[in-house]
């Protein structure tokens, strides 16, 4: 159960459902809650608090504030450390659906001990003041979520292999994988092996032969060097050689079909015999799902590989899609969503990648992690990442730590 006290509404999140109770203006406010950890006290935000549990109806009070319900508080605050929300994911539960809840036990890492974090994802470490988005953690309706343990999941892993494929959305949720692997298991042994050829980089946790790679692929299908220019080739795929007899396979790709201008990194794009100054670039990616697809029917073996798709990571730029149209990009956001679905539209490439994962004959496991990113419009670096704002990438510790959470229940 969630208490959130933010522009004069009192937000109790339990389980699934939500009381509001709405106050009048009490200059003590402040005062009542004082007695509150400075954690639970965000620079532009009122004071919160957390509680976990759950409910049954959806009540809406007036009350004034007082000593009574500072006493409530109190009582709740104290109720709250002797809950826990743990154990395995239920048969049949959607993970993917489900709200943000506080949990004080988040982050899952302290990101100044995570010896393989990058400057780009590092925004504590880059200077931002708030800490109040690393606290949230993922909770599905109808089921509950084992946390990660770095030592079962290196235990189950032993003398095998999972690499993480595409673009840096894909760095930032195997940097990620890494810390909280790292959090768990501070002592544990480990060798690190970068091949610029590959554009690959291997960690490995030598004392359980574990292997966590990180291939650096943009689009997945081929981008080839012709006398006339760079050309992306929508129907082949030749980076396939590296992802052979991988015990875990991670894909992703999206991020850069967008790109355009100097950014962009191939001048014509092909599709069969036909070669175009450009295209629908959805349509252009769903052409390249495609042909991933038919790589993955034609060289995994199930019972040796397990296959899953990252989903489609969101980008947060325009406030109008959450309900901000004064915001006008992820700067300055604090908290995340608290209701289970996004007020504006998914990602266009989302139902194209879906309609293309059903035309694969072999298993493959979609982490579909976007309604769950989209919620997060305050997990960005913003403008505590490499420069300029970015909100597209997540801060560490943050959002993808959660991504990892879901594929750890989903892969053990």
């Amino acid at each position: 159960m969630l208490a959130i006290i933010a522009n004069k509404k009192l937000v109790w999140w339990l389980g699934n459902h939500l009381i509001t109770l709405r106050f009048q203006n009490d200059p003590e406010t402040k005062k009542c809650f004082s007695f509150l950890p400075p954690l639970f006290f965000p620079l532009s935000l009122e004071p919160f608090l957390y509680l976990r549990g759950r409910l049954k109806k959806l009540v809406f009070l007036r009350v004034n504030i007082n000593m009574s319900l500072v006493f409530l508080v109190v009582l709740i605050t104290i109720v709250s450390s002797l809950v826990r929300i743990d154990g395995a994911a239920a048969d049949g539960c959607d993970l993917f659906q489900g709200n943000w809840v506080l949990d004080p036990s988040y982050p899952m890492y302290n990101e100044s001990t995570c010896p393989f974090l990058e400057k780009e994802f590092n925004c504590v470490n880059n200077g931002r003041p708030d800490r109040f988005y690393l606290k949230y953690r993922w909770q599905p309706h109808g089921c509950h979520v084992s946390r990660f343990d770095g030592q079962n999941f290196l235990e189950k892993l032993r003398g095998k292999t999972i690499m993480f494929v595409g673009d840096s959305l894909s760095r930032n949720q195997w940097l990620s994988m890494l810390c909280m692997i790292h959090s768990s298991m501070p002592t544990t042994n480990y060798a690190v092996n970068i091949s610029l050829i590959q554009d690959m980089t291997t960690y490995t946790f030598t004392d359980y032969k574990v292997k966590v790679i990180y291939h650096h692929n943009l689009y997945l299908v081929d981008i080839v060097k012709q006398r006339f220019g760079r050309v992306l080739k929508l129907n082949t795929l030749t980076a396939g050689k590296y992802w052979l007899d991988i015990d875990y396979l991670v894909f992703n790709t999206w991020h850069w079909w967008n790109r355009r201008g100097a950014s962009q990194p191939f001048d014509y794009i092909q599709d069969g015999r036909r070669i175009y100054k450009d295209m629908d670039r959805v349509v252009a990616f769903g052409k390249a799902i495609v042909t991933w697809g038919q790589w993955v029917d034609a060289n995994v073996v199930p019972n040796k590989t397990k296959v899953f798709f990252q989903g489609i990571s969101p980008s947060h730029y325009n406030g109008t899609d959450w309900g901000e149209p004064k915001a006008k990009s992820c700067s300055g956001q604090k908290i995340p969503l608290l209701t289970s679905t996004y007020p504006g539209v998914s990602p266009p490439a989302l139902a194209v990648l879906k309609t293309a994962l059903k035309g694969i004959k072999k298993p493959v496991t979609l982490l579909d992690v976007t309604n769950l990113s989209l919620l997060r419009k305050d997990g960005h670096p913003s403008s505590y990442g490499l420069g300029a704002v970015d909100c597209s990438h997540w801060c560490l510790a943050g959002v993808p730590d959660t991504w990892n959470v879901l594929l750890y229940n989903l892969m053990l």
